[in-house]
């Protein structure tokens, strides 16, 4: 039986008190399952986290000492227990070690997907596909309107582009996506990185997920044109704004971040509409419940088919 009350906000975040922990809690917890390590779903100061391997690495990169007490490493596909629920990672394909959270109680399942993308990207674990009673999901983007063009064509756009570019990109995540793409399909392109990036691509190294060709940025190389990508990180991108002798442009799927009419980088590592849709199909829920977005669009898609609850 679907539990209605199984989770629940309130000001510490997603709640479940069947098994008393947060779902990627908005302020410090006594327990937490961590989706990935992106900022908005992976603070610092909780007590007990449960995580894969390259989460807890991320945040202990960026958090040190204040990562979390106790972090409890779970492998993808191996249940535990967290309280009286039976808790399982299963990959999400939104950025290394990302997530998606099957958590069962009482015979009934629950998919929580956190942030999740179903295009091809090297830089990861590619998402996986389990069966659901409820699906958790996230809408930042449900809407019929919102359909991500292919990432391989936008990245190509830059071949286009003979002066040097500077590039803003997310540092966890986004970046490395980029030089993999610019590896593959921009290839006489030479990449340099930030020095704030470095690190975390040393451990998607480690992890055995290496981006591609990069070298760190060096202020004589950019003085030359020859085709040279600098990946900064917003803080930079912002502050490099007189910045000559480079094209400006930020890759993101949010409109408002792009930066230059003519030229453009849509690249998402969220769900649209139609991913979204291909997940229910794929997850054959009873009922969806959606996140960090508007559910109305699916609410009114599956009218009395399947059951839509907004949760926030």
């Amino acid at each position: 039986m679907i539990l209605d009350d199984f989770v629940s906000f309130d000001e510490k975040g997603l709640y479940c008190k069947y098994g008393d922990f947060y779902i990627d809690p908005q302020l410090p917890v006594k327990t937490a399952v961590i989706s990935h390590a992106h900022a908005d779903h992976a603070i610092s100061g909780n007590n007990n986290v449960y995580c894969t391997r390259a989460t807890a690495s991320i945040m202990q990169l960026r958090y040190d000492r204040t990562a979390a007490k106790v972090f409890n490493i779970a492998a993808f596909n191996q249940p535990f227990e967290v309280g009286r629920v039976t808790v399982t990672l299963i990959p999400a394909g939104h950025m290394l070690g990302s997530a998606q959270i099957l958590m069962e109680y009482e015979g009934a399942r629950y998919l929580y997907t956190g942030d999740y993308k179903l295009q091809p990207d090297a830089t990861c674990e590619p998402i996986e596909w389990v069966t659901t009673d409820v699906l958790i999901t996230e809408s930042t983007f449900a809407n019929p309107a919102v359909i991500h063009p292919d990432p391989v064509s936008e990245i190509r756009k830059i071949n286009d582009i003979k002066s040097n570019i500077l590039l803003g990109a997310y540092a966890l995540g986004k970046s490395q996506r980029l030089i993999n793409l610019i590896t593959e399909h921009a290839p006489q392109k030479k990449i340099l990185v930030h020095h704030k990036i470095m690190p975390i691509n040393a451990i998607y190294e480690k992890m055995g997920f290496h981006p591609g060709k990069y070298q760190i940025y060096g202020r004589k190389l950019m003085k030359v044109q020859d085709e040279f990508v600098y990946i900064v990180p917003p803080f930079t991108f912002d502050s490099y704004i007189r910045a000559t002798g480079v094209k400006r442009l930020f890759a993101s799927g949010w409109k408002n971040l792009q930066v230059n009419n003519q030229d453009t980088l849509f690249i998402s590592d969220h769900v649209d509409w139609n991913d979204i849709l291909q997940t229910i199909a794929n997850t054959k829920p009873k009922q969806v419940w959606t996140l960090h977005g508007k559910g109305e669009h699916l609410k009114a898609y599956f009218k009395d088919d399947i059951f839509v609850k907004i949760l926030n």
